[in-house]
């Protein structure tokens, strides 16, 4: 899935073994031109259901500006949080707008 050329807000988790190789990738909540609502709840439920050990969140942004706002170390911090209670490891949280993407991790955020 190319994030850069949605016409609308999506998320996606990637999946991770425990020796952090990819094996599946799926979107999860779908918005409109300027947002998408996550539900942590949800995001947990998908990674336990594939046994992943680790995930990478994404999602894009149709502004073209990459920059984390807010909203988004929240989120992150919040996911983070969710899916430390199952051993499940957020390894980074990737924003893709047009050809540029920041990951949290590159920046030390949280």
């Amino acid at each position: 899935m190319l994030l850069r050329y949605l016409l609308r807000r999506t998320s996606t988790l990637i999946y991770l073994d425990d020796r952090h190789r990819m094996f599946a990738c799926q979107e999860q909540f779908r918005g409109t031109i300027d947002g998408a609502s996550i539900h942590p709840r949800e995001v947990v439920k998908e990674p336990l259901h594939y046994n992943a050990a680790a995930v990478i969140l994404a999602h894009n942004r149709l502004s073209g500006v990459a920059e984390p706002g807010q909203a988004d170390e929240l989120i992150t911090r919040r996911l983070r949080e969710a899916l430390a209670l199952v051993d499940i490891r957020v390894l980074d949280h990737v924003i893709v707008a047009g050809a540029d993407s920041i990951g949290f991790a590159e920046r030390g955020l949280p």
